[in-house]
């Protein structure tokens, strides 16, 4: 019965998540008002504290490592947590606002994003709509996703085709857990 649980909430979860960011493009991924983040915090360097759905999160200067997971090495924050890159993000610019960024808020940062197992030149920045500053790698900006609970979840993996975890080059990996 528990197992069943786990399963009706994790369907609930990407059911939402496709409903936010499920469309033939990216148009349809931006959705109507803008909605506070309901998932893991962004990180920036102000050195204050925000809370989203996993508590509250000392923020820093954003960090990405990397980090074994079913899918081979991947890319994560400094506490664990995936990161993911959408698809129809071209050009470097994020493309996932309003009731997309609620269910994938991006990973920001005041200043420079470093990181470790990653190449420092494939670091960068993208401003987003509101001014605030959006780490990349290799030209993709990052992204949290909501349902997963705890750093090591890659609940996000293949949400619609166009949410991916993302290699240390800063590729998508769009293959099933190794």
């Amino acid at each position: 019965m528990r197992h069943r649980l786990h399963l009706f909430a994790l369907v609930a979860v990407v059911a939402l998540a496709l409903a936010a960011c499920g469309g033939d493009d990216a148009s349809d991924a931006a959705g109507g008002t803008t909605t506070a983040a309901t998932g893991p915090t962004e990180t920036t360097a102000s050195g204050s504290t925000a809370t989203g759905a996993s508590g509250t999160v000392p923020e820093g200067s954003a960090s990405v490592m990397t980090a074994d997971s079913d899918f081979g090495e991947i890319v994560v924050d400094a506490e664990g947590r995936t990161l993911y890159l959408f698809d129809p993000d071209e050009g470097g610019k994020s493309t996932c606002y309003d009731d997309c960024e609620a269910s994938w808020p991006p990973l920001l940062v005041d200043g420079s994003p470093s990181g470790d197992g990653v190449d420092a030149s494939l670091l960068g920045t993208t401003e987003r709509k509101d001014g605030s500053t959006q780490v990349t790698l290799d030209g993709w900006p990052l992204y949290y996703f909501a349902g997963d609970a705890a750093p090591g979840d890659t609940n996000g993996q293949g949400v619609g085709e166009v949410w991916h975890v993302v290699a240390p080059d800063g590729t998508a990996i769009t293959d099933a857990p190794a």
